[in-house]
């Protein structure tokens, strides 16, 4: 078998190779509900190349050991995370992609799919109501589209260069915003957390106070971030009311919407998000509960040309582009990167607006159902509008909370029912993500039955 496809016949050898790997990989999936969600196998394949280049049948054996050495996110108890079975779609998406193997850096090497990716960023901030000079661009994950967020918002506030410049956001924000300020060359206390009140939303009073002290100390903001869907309980910021305060002080309003975001595709669940329309740049991470593959985010802005007046410097050694276009390498911090956007728009025109619809609605019906079956008397339930939840023996059961967290996962893997431990304001929880559409209400009667017992040594 030849390195590369043949580009001027069928290769027969390359069609083989593919449907041989495709027969593992859907083999791999029919496996899964047998043997739960964690890895079946340790052993692992050499990582450095062999003098003389492997066979088909030899790269297949060492395709398979990776396989079973896997995380299996498409069996019903793999519940830990944000991160469900992928869309079929979205997979051969993946793979067409890979074979194309286009360079979003510019507008010459992917014709295509630059034009899919302004064109989709572009459909996604209409659906949140955004202006109609929005747009946005693809990112590697939420992490990098806050980052850039942030960096447009220092940018548009004219504080590059201000050591004193902040960043406020509730004490339950993503890790990725301090890391931004991290990377950002800021101190760590330009960034700036609210408490949360008890539902865990951002202090509204708060932040009103704060920006007093601000004034009196002359210090300055460029940037308040509001959270739709945080990541312990999945709650969701007044988003309306910062956009307002945001508005009226003149700061730059982000909404790290990676969780949440996708929430504002449906008109039975858009109100979640209300609000969202007014952010001047929005995270998305449609992988998080629509089954996209890895990885697929996106950073939505309310102006389009403040991307390019942010991040393009000029491509020297490219053709320029006429009128308002501008090459994808002058719209974000990646240069090269692949064409990430066609598994998103193939797996949300397999979905359709019905099955979009369908995907978010049962995820946060499987929470309340749950919810509903969980008994709060003896647990501290803590959960948002979303499609997840946290709980944690209540303040009765004394100081048995890391004890009671360890051996209940443990008990519940041994049962395949994987959930997280996040120690969350002091205390272990168990988390639960219901994002997964292969989790039916069975699963669900069964585990909360097994999570209503874990206490039942401790009476």
């Amino acid at each position: 078998m030849e390195p590369f496809a043949s580009p001027d016949q069928l290769d027969p050898k390359l069609l083989i190779f593919l449907e041989e790997a495709c027969q593992s990989l859907c083999s791999w999936f029919s496996q899964t509900e047998k043997y739960g969600p964690l890895p079946v196998a340790n052993e692992f394949p050499d990582v450095a190349p062999n003098l003389c280049g492997l066979s088909k049948d030899e790269l297949l054996r060492d395709l398979q050991l990776i396989m079973s050495g896997a995380y299996r996110p498409s069996h019903p108890g793999a519940l830990a995370h944000f991160d469900p079975p992928p869309l079929t779609a979205s997979i051969v998406g993946d793979l067409i992609c890979a074979g194309l193997n286009n360079n979003l850096l510019a507008n010459e090497l992917s014709p295509s799919l630059s034009k899919l990716e302004t064109q989709l960023c572009f459909w996604f901030s209409q659906r949140l109501g955004m202006p109609p000079e929005s747009g946005g661009v693809a990112a590697s994950g939420g992490t990098l589209s806050n980052l850039m967020a942030l960096v447009i918002a220092r940018k548009q506030a004219d504080l590059q260069f201000d050591p004193d410049a902040v960043v406020i956001a509730s004490a339950d924000a993503h890790i990725s915003i301090p890391k931004a300020i991290n990377i950002m060359g800021l101190r760590p206390e330009s960034f700036i957390k609210i408490p949360t009140n008890e539902d865990g939303q951002i202090c509204l009073d708060r932040l009103h106070n704060l920006f007093s002290k601000l004034r009196i100390n002359r210090r300055k903001c460029f940037a308040v971030v509001a959270t739709a869907g945080t990541t312990v309980r999945g709650e969701i910021d007044p988003i309306k009311e910062l956009s307002e305060f945001c508005l009226n002080q003149g700061i730059w309003f982000h909404v790290d919407a990676s969780i949440g975001g996708a929430f504002a595709l449906s008109k039975a669940t858009s109100h979640l998000v209300k609000g969202i329309s007014c952010a001047n740049s929005v995270a998305v991470n449609p992988q998080k509960v629509l089954g996209i593959s890895k990885a697929s985010s996106l950073l939505l802005v309310a102006n389009r040309q403040t991307l390019k007046s942010t991040f393009g410097t000029g491509i020297p050694y490219l053709e320029p582009l006429a009128g308002d276009e501008e090459h994808g390498g002058e719209i974000g911090l990646q240069g090269t990167r692949p064409g990430e956007v066609l598994k998103l728009w193939i797996g949300l025109r397999q979905l359709g607006e019905r099955g979009i619809n369908k995907l978010l609605q049962e995820s946060i019906e499987r929470r309340i159902y749950l919810q509903d079956k969980l008994d709060n008397k003896r647990f501290e339930i803590l959960t948002g509008p979303l499609h997840l939840l946290a709980l944690t023996p209540r303040e009765r059961y004394g100081k048995i909370n890391e004890e009671w967290s360890i051996k209940t996962r443990n008990d519940l893997l041994s049962k395949n029912f994987m959930l997280s431990r996040p120690l969350y304001q002091g205390k272990y929880y168990l988390k639960i993500v219901l994002g997964n559409p292969h989790t039916k209400t069975s699963h669900l009667d069964k585990l909360s039955e097994l999570i209503n017992d874990s206490l039942s040594h401790y009476q």
